[in-house]
């Protein structure tokens, strides 16, 4: 038989005349203790090689041990653990459970349920949920859905808003988001017994009807009962904590709070300061808006000053103030004074927002439907059925079919008969609460097994000829909101190196008007229109140029007098230039080119 490479991290430390052997014995080994448990071994027939692993940060998992088409979790012993005897530990010590990686589940053979089992079998997945992580394992009848709609809800559900912690009201976050009420779902799965998702949910359960509404809920859009926001469904809070520090810098100087005399450099208008103490410092529950001070600080000047008449240097300190962040608002949450590490004072102040659902904001389902809010109908004009009942929630028709989320249509027939009995119902993909059951329950309670309901018109009080599919899912608010996000800007601050305007929303920056922007004009024609945007809009600058060389010349604002700094006092002519094309005539020159403009009469 050929020598057989085995491997230990990747690197080669040795051969084998007989490999299935040897990773049987290794196996063997690590199950009955004397190798850890957290290595793995893999041999690969075609490439003659034998892999071990023991690095960390592999994914791993844990499946049940089977040998002869039998499993070594008896009975007997799952008493013992629900007795409390033995502990999950015990289970891997005794080589009943072992926890395998990607390489070595390649030459595993796995089977879902234990009545499946057959001798070949190597191993028994504990439970099938147990395949599916910590995010993946919220989604109730996963096994439903097509698989990028399970893999989108796993990036989501990491940006639904919840109870992130419980201790939010110590802690100072930078920024933060709290949804107000937050419900344990109807529809639960076993994943989220073992997370206890129930202690921390982030999301609400929402009435939800699969019903177009006058255009309003087009391509994802979602349309909400008015009512059921005022009573506070889907509202939240944004925290965000501001800090500043008292500074020792050297030469014995350092920053003060306090509230700016009007002698500093920089001061603002008096009307941002309203809100300080003498000390500085805001009050709680104060409203703030954009550019307001929280924190009022003052430091001592960057450079030496001049001397006066008599001789002594006039200290102008700086205005170094802490603000509300360009474009948002709020009530002072907390302030809180306390000293650094080297022990000058820190202070820091927490401002929320109290944000209530609003045009543009983003929700998603539990299974990779996610939209945002297009219209808020008054309670009046809502559709309802024949016990009067408006949904909280409409989502288009269109959603559903192409997309393949059956998951959510099960979800919604589960949550309604959960509701009706009063009771949550099981949803663990492959093992939950079976839709035959559902059905039962709903026939019990009075309703269609289907799901659909007989609604009215809420605006002309007509019956639907179409029967509508309503329900209760899960959705959760998600933390892309519109007042993060909304824009816009007249004129603002610039570049130092560029004089361009400066770019994003937290610089108050300008709406890049980029190539294809630009494109378009072209196409248009409309050269006017182009040159406004890119010129004048954004860095227009006046340039002086030399009629005999052609090169930059210098207007010395002393001497009243423009020359050149080559050819001395000739004729100069002012150009209209980007002042990023006058820093690249710089660039040229400090690399010894000299870029001469041939100039010529305007057209």
């Amino acid at each position: 038989m050929a020598t057989v490479k085995v491997y230990i991290n990747g690197k080669l430390i040795g051969t084998t005349e007989d490999p299935e052997a040897f990773v049987e014995e290794v196996k063997a080994k690590r199950r009955s203790n004397e190798l850890t448990n957290e290595l793995n071994i893999t041999y690969y027939e075609e490439n003659k090689e034998v892999f071990i692993f023991t690095d960390p940060g592999r994914a791993r998992r844990p499946l049940v041990i089977v040998e002869d088409g039998v499993s070594k979790l008896t009975d007997e012993i799952i008493d013992d653990v629900v007795s409390g005897k033995l502990k999950w530990f015990d289970l891997i010590h005794n080589g009943i459970i072992e926890y395998i990686d990607a390489e070595e589940e390649e030459n595993a053979y796995i089977a879902m349920f234990e009545e499946d089992l057959t001798p070949e079998h190597t191993h028994l997945e504990i439970d099938p949920s147990t395949m599916l992580g910590i995010c993946a394992g919220i989604i109730p009848y996963a096994n439903h859905n097509s698989s990028p709609r399970n893999t989108m809800e796993a990036g989501m559900t990491k940006q639904a808003l919840g109870l992130y912690v419980s201790n939010y009201n110590l802690r100072t976050d930078t920024r933060a988001h709290l949804l107000h009420q937050p419900q344990m779902p109807v529809v639960k799965t076993k994943s989220m017994e073992s997370t206890e998702y129930d202690k921390r949910p982030s999301g609400q359960n929402f009435v939800v009807a699969i019903l177009s509404y006058q255009g309003y809920n087009m391509e994802d859009a979602l349309v909400m009962n008015k009512a059921a926001l005022e009573r506070g469904l889907g509202r939240s809070s944004f925290f965000r904590s501001y800090e500043a520090s008292e500074r020792r810098y050297p030469g014995g100087q350092e920053d003060h709070f306090e509230y700016p005399e009007n002698m500093v450099r920089g001061y603002r208008s008096e009307e941002v300061y309203k809100n300080l103490d003498e000390d500085g410092l805001i009050n709680p529950e104060v409203t703030v808006n954009s550019g307001d001070v929280l924190i009022g600080k003052t430091s001592p000047p960057r450079f030496l000053e001049d001397v006066d008449e008599f001789g002594t240097v006039a200290e102008r300190r700086r205005e170094t103030s802490v603000t509300v962040r360009h474009g948002e608002h709020g009530i002072v949450d907390k302030v809180m004074l306390t000293e650094t590490i080297e022990g000058s004072k820190l202070a820091k102040v927490k401002v929320r927002d109290h944000r209530q659902p609003e045009y543009g904001d983003k929700f998603a389902s539990r299974h990779g439907q996610k939209g945002v809010l297009g219209l808020i109908v008054p309670q009046e004009n809502m559709p309802f059925n024949e016990n009067g009942m408006c949904p909280d929630l409409m989502i288009n028709p269109h959603a559903i079919p192409s997309r393949m989320s059956i998951g959510q249509i099960i979800e919604m027939l589960a949550g309604k008969a959960g509701c009706m009995e009063g009771k949550r119902i099981d949803g663990t993909p492959f093992t939950g609460v079976p839709e035959e059951e559902i059905k039962r329950l709903l026939r019990e309670n009075g309703f269609e097994t289907h799901g659909r309901e007989q609604l009215y018109n809420g605006i002309t009080g007509e019956r639907f000829k179409a029967e509508i599919f309503v329900g209760v899912a899960y959705y959760q608010k998600l933390h892309h909101m519109t007042s993060d996000k909304v824009y816009a800007r007249s004129r603002g601050p610039v570049q130092v190196l560029t004089r361009q305007p400066t770019e994003g929303r937290a610089r108050e920056g300008g709406l890049r008007f980029g190539e294809m922007e630009r494109d378009c004009l072209i196409a248009h024609g409309a050269a006017l229109s182009l040159k406004e945007r890119l010129l004048d809009e954004s860095d227009k600058y006046e340039a002086l140029i030399c009629g005999d060389c052609g090169r930059l010349a210098v207007r010395d604002k002393i001497r009243d007098r423009t020359y050149c700094s080559i050819c001395g006092e000739t004729e100069t002519f002012p150009v209209e230039i980007s002042y990023a094309f006058k820093l690249l005539l710089d660039e040229l020159k400090s690399l010894c080119i000299s870029p001469n403009l041939v100039l010529e009469d305007k057209a």
